[in-house]
């Protein structure tokens, strides 16, 4: 299978699982739901590590990857805070933008050049942007305001940041550090069970509070959730391992436009399809952006 299949892949298995994890947020909160998912995350990847070569697992790789998970971890409960309060055809499409922030990122403060279609893919970014947060498209400078003013916006935005930051530490760890893709999903899963952990109990010290989310059918849905997000992390990695970490975001932002278009009718978005075209044009410009 090509890494444009196994991107692809990823990108319909991370859509499915951003709209089944949009309802359960709606009965629970995303502390309980994140350590919940991850402890039950951890249980499907237990058979992942009777396939590790032990042999490359050494302090420096397991080292960096604890570090990716903890900014992982940041990045996940950011998107699961907008998303429980945001609705998920206004939340998704932002996330899309890590490309237009790693650009601009890198021209002010690296001084790298920006090509025409890196140009052409910004501009498509900061319009698809305005056509998502804008009421009835009056004031040029609200949608701008909302991205810095909303607490849940803010979220999305930091964790750009963190998946930046996360992406290329996979690309060092499978190339550099010569750590297999099934060596990355099992540790993480186990680090990201141990750190969402830590915080649960710091933040949630009555075990009464414990019992309320665990219920049957939150474990259903949870552990279907699982599946879904062991299989796009697995496949990204995959992915990550034969192309560029650029062509394969590329790839994986379509997810976006799938979980906007599908999400948003489930839920019975408000104007579908305004941000509906703001995805399109948001995926088009990061797709410009990562294509080199």
């Amino acid at each position: 299978m090509t890494w444009f299949a196994i991107a692809l892949l990823s990108a319909f298995l991370s859509a499915g699982a951003a709209i089944t994890q949009k309802k359960v947020l709606s009965t629970i909160g995303a502390l309980e739901f994140s350590f919940l998912l991850s402890v039950v995350n951890l249980v499907f990847s237990i058979p992942f590590f009777f396939f590790i070569d032990y042999e490359t697992i050494n302090s420096a790789n397991l080292t960096i990857l604890f570090l990716k998970s903890v900014i992982g971890v940041g990045a996940f409960f950011c998107v699961m805070l907008s998303l429980k309060n945001l609705e998920i055809s206004n939340a998704l499409p932002l996330l899309a933008l890590t490309p237009g922030f790693i650009a601009v990122f890198a021209f002010f403060l690296l001084g790298e050049s920006l090509k025409s279609l890196e140009v052409v893919g910004l501009i498509l970014l900061m319009l698809g942007t305005f056509i998502l947060e804008s009421r009835n498209g009056n004031k040029f400078i609200l949608p701008f305001r909302i991205l810095i003013k909303s607490k849940y916006h803010r979220y999305v935005i930091f964790a750009l940041l963190l998946f930046t930051a996360s992406s290329l530490l996979d690309k060092l760890l499978l190339v550099k550090l010569n750590l297999s893709p099934i060596s990355l999903t099992a540790f993480q899963h186990l680090y990201f069970a141990v750190l969402f952990g830590i915080v649960f109990l710091v933040f949630n010290k009555k075990l009464e509070a414990t019992k309320q989310f665990i219920t049957k059918n939150n474990l259903l849905w949870v552990a279907f959730i699982s599946v879904l997000t062991i299989g796009y992390r697995f496949t990204q990695v995959a992915a990550v391992g034969m192309a560029s970490v650029a062509l394969v975001l590329a790839i994986k932002r379509t997810s976006v436009f799938w979980a906007t278009i599908i999400g948003g009718k489930i839920f019975n978005d408000k104007d579908l399809l305004k941000r509906s075209l703001a995805a399109i044009l948001i995926v088009i410009g990061a797709i410009l952006i990562l294509r080199d």
